[in-house]
């Protein structure tokens, strides 16, 4: 859906001085911003903004398209005389009301410390009241707790660097410790005020209402401040979106597609611009179709939804298999006197699906061949957005869509399918290309027509034959095909066509034998799912590296499961010991040395830092591959090296990561998507274990953006290229670093799903609850944006744009999602 107005993400005057307001906001990319204090032309300036960072992006609608800008108002000393700040905006010569704010809410606003409380906890039962957030003034801040009864409380504020919050405030040297939290204890009565206060008086109140009722009444007015700003900044029609999904107790997976669909297709106005699109190179696109006795209804419908197209230049290309006397010659025959671009061939016999589609493909004169089934249709916009890619990105041979699927009669659609960007080892695992799906017609010349033998899977294996031949392989992440369903179609009744998917499996099989790769390829978990299974020529050895600071149980355990299911032998242990205390844990250590051959153990003497010890755990090893492993972890299935090392071997690939369960048998890592919780976070989390999560991902070996290093296979030389892991990310996020720099240095990072272990993490740990390690997770995530300053501009080309960012379940991204 494009942006035909301003959305507000942020609103405040400037810390030094009380005469600038800014909001910062997201605007369509052509339009034009008037301000005005009542009827006066109010002086603005307006300047691009990347958000600072990838947390503000996350919390500020970074799923809306459109420019991001700061608007600066330069505020007169009289504000008071006036009543009414008015941001108007014009697109295209349109003008409309963008934003308004009564004069009296922004001088209450002048002035005033700044603050924003993100977390408050409650704990009757031991009488805490606990609270976290950050202050920020253009003088020092005191921060004082007062209640209603006046008595004395005890608390101690706890302060700590918020560097975050000094790049959000960057038109003022802002002190580094501007984060705080504090637990209250000792308090009574009905309310507690926290005061921020600078040392020239000038102060902020935040009140916490400490009784049940007053806790809902605080709750009542922080909702209500939140809806009037939510309704400034977005408007009625996705405020009453919010009030419902937040009435109803709707969640992610509640969202009604029909009505996301609505929002996400091009409207009646934007079809119309798009046939006036002035394209500078107009492709011709033939439609290929093969028909076989199909429903005339449906036949009408499919041809209907192509002579739809916004874009015009495009032929529909139709072979009737159904043989001598075929029932839809006469459709045909009208069909053909419609719309002088739609061809036919007719055919005696009756043809099977290959020699069928080739029928229609030799009559194509088209640049691009696009393949379309006989009773599916496509929305108007579906030619345009292919003809709008090729005119930014001329090189490319190969285009696919995402696609849903529609009911018989074509009024409901259901079960979207939003895909990854080209995913190499996802498509050896399943046809997740399958529709819409272009090619450019010199390379399907290249690699031939459709072949007999493939029948049932014959589009896969004509697929893989081109992604051989091609690099320039562009995914549109738009809804652009309706795959409809009934009781013959395979997208309703897999079982239907059980021969179609040992055609997939054969179809798999050749691509690797074509392209040099001795593999074995066998039916996944589920029907139309494939595992791969790829034959070594060595058994290399591999170095285990295992950081480790006592908690001697977890290691034996991890170390006797290793010992007792491995079939794979070559592998030594690097035990990398970090600052253990217990005598036990040294004890252990001598016993496993003296018993097992294969045991190292060495000693890194400073604090702990993950990155630093897997570094130097590998500066001993002597294996081609270095498993980096948790101690808190435990092995499932024998063949666990076997499935790392098969997509580790190969020279494309630099990192495997496997599939990790907690304790209680729940996903705890089946890949990491890049922007997720506003930074990185692990698909699928809290699954059960046999859930095969959207589309199948969790079953499927495919490519991600990172993989956890709780359990990364990676090749020394990889690891080496690369100078090893990043020293200044000690805690968090150094796995995500590490893999997006082998990525940039040209190779994939697969998840394997069936490498499988057990991850005893706990689920609540990780939680930055104190000064110290929220300073320290500031701090990360800082250096993590410095190295990667581009890496959350764009979506995660193993994601898509249309899925959720606030949750790890591939939900649908919410409509008005901020």
């Amino acid at each position: 859906m494009s942006q035909r107005r301003m959305v507000v993400c942020s609103r405040r005057f400037y810390l030094h001085n009380p005469q600038t307001y800014m909001i910062y906001g997201i605007i369509p990319e052509d339009g034009e911003i008037e301000a005005f204090l009542d009827r006066e032309p109010l002086h603005t300036e307006v300047a691009d903004r990347i958000p600072h960072s990838a947390i503000e992006r996350y919390n500020q609608g970074e799923a809306l398209a459109g420019r991001r800008v700061e608007l600066l108002f330069h505020l007169p000393a009289d504000l008071k005389k006036y009543h009414l700040l008015s941001v108007y905006g014009k697109v295209k010569g349109a003008r409309s009301l963008w934003y308004r704010i009564w004069v009296r809410e922004l001088v209450k606003e002048q002035n005033l410390p700044q603050y924003h409380i993100e977390e408050e906890r409650i704990d009757r039962e031991n009488g805490i009241v606990s609270v976290r957030g950050w202050a920020a003034a253009d003088q020092p801040l005191r921060i004082r707790v007062y209640n209603d009864r006046k008595q004395k409380l005890s608390y101690e504020v706890k302060r700590s660097n918020r560097i975050d919050v000094v790049d959000m405030f960057s038109e003022f040297p802002l002190e580094k410790r501007c984060g705080f939290s504090l637990d209250i204890r000792g308090y009574e009565g009905r309310w507690l005020y926290l005061v921020m206060k600078t040392t020239d008086g000038r102060k902020n109140v935040y009140r916490i209402g400490t009784g049940k009722l007053q806790e809902l009444e605080g709750k009542a007015l922080k909702y209500t401040r939140k809806g009037m700003d939510y309704l400034k900044g977005h408007g009625v029609r996705a405020l009453v979106e919010k009030i419902y999904t937040k009435v109803t107790d709707a969640d992610e997976h509640a969202i009604d597609y029909n009505k996301w669909l609505k929002y996400h297709m091009p409207s009646a106005e934007e079809l119309e611009k798009q046939k006036e699109h002035p394209f500078s190179v107009r492709p011709r696109f033939s439609i290929v179709v093969p028909l076989y006795k199909t429903n005339p209804e449906y036949l009408r419908e499919m041809v209907d939804s192509v002579k739809s197209q916004t874009y015009p230049e495009w032929e529909l290309c139709l072979s009737d298999g159904s043989g001598a006397d075929s029932p839809l010659t006469p459709l045909l025959k009208e069909l053909e006197a419609e719309d002088a671009r739609i061809r036919t061939v007719m055919n005696e016999e009756a043809l099977r699906i290959s020699v069928n589609t080739n029928a229609a493909i030799r009559i194509t004169s088209g640049d691009y061949l696009v393949f379309m089934d006989h009773d599916d249709v496509i929305p108007p916009n579906a030619l345009y957005e292919c003809a709008a890619l090729l005119e930014n990105h001329p090189e490319t041979e190969v285009i696919y869509s995402d696609e849903d699927k529609t009911s018989l009669y074509g009024n409901r659609y259901f079960q979207p399918h939003f895909k990854p960007d080209f995913n190499p080892d996802l498509l050896c695992s399943v046809n997740y290309i399958s529709h819409l799906f272009v090619v450019k017609k010199t390379l399907q010349e290249k690699v031939g027509l459709l072949r007999a033998e493939f029948d049932g899977s014959q589009d896969y294996d004509f697929i893989l034959r081109c992604t051989e031949q091609t690099d320039k392989i562009r995914h549109i992440p738009k809804i652009l095909y309706h795959w409809r369903c009934h009781e013959e179609s395979t997208s309703e009744n897999p079982e239907s066509k059980l021969y179609a998917f040992e055609a997939g499996r054969r179809a798999i099989q050749a691509h690797y034998d074509r392209i040099g790769i001795k593999a074995e390829v066998l039916q996944g978990e589920q029907l139309g799912l494939y595992r791969t299974r790829f034959i070594r020529a060595c058994d290399p050895l591999v170095s285990i590296i295992i950081p480790n600071m006592d908690h001697k149980e977890d290691l034996q355990r991890c170390i006797s499961s290793i010992e007792e299911k491995s079939s794979y032998r070559n592998f030594e242990y690097i035990i990398v010991e970090n600052n253990s205390r217990e005598p036990e844990t040294f004890a252990y250590y001598r016993a496993l040395q003296e018993e097992n051959p294969k045991v190292r153990v060495v000693t890194w003497e400073s604090g702990f830092n993950f990155s630093a010890l897997n570094n130097y755990g590998a500066s001993f090893a002597k294996g081609e591959y270095l498993l980096l492993l948790n101690n808190d972890t435990m092995v499932i299935n024998p063949d666990w090296l076997e499935e790392l090392l098969g997509y580790g071997m190969r020279p494309d690939v630099g990192i495997v990561g496997a599939r990790l369960y907690f304790g209680d048998d729940t996903i705890q890592h089946a890949g990491v998507v890049i922007g997720i919780g506003g930074m990185a976070g692990h698909c699928f989390v809290s699954f059960p274990k046999y859930d095969p999560g959207y589309f199948s991902r969790i079953l499927t070996a495919q490519d991600y953006s990172a993989v956890t290093a709780a359990c990364m296979l990676v090749r020394r030389s990889v690891f080496e290229n690369v100078q090893g892991m990043t020293e200044e990310l000690a805690v968090a996020f150094n796995d995500v670093d590490f893999c997006l720099k082998v990525r940039r240095a040209g190779f994939l990072v697969v998840y394997n799903p069936y490498a499988e272990l057990y991850h005893f993490e706990s689920k609540s740990r990780g939680l930055e609850d104190t000064p110290e390690k929220l300073e320290r997770f500031h701090s990360e995530i800082a250096e993590l944006e410095r190295r990667w300053p581009k890496i959350f501009e764009t979506p995660d080309p193993y994601y898509n744009p249309n899925l959720t960012l606030k949750s790890n379940d591939f939900a649908l991204r919410r409509i008005f999602e901020s």
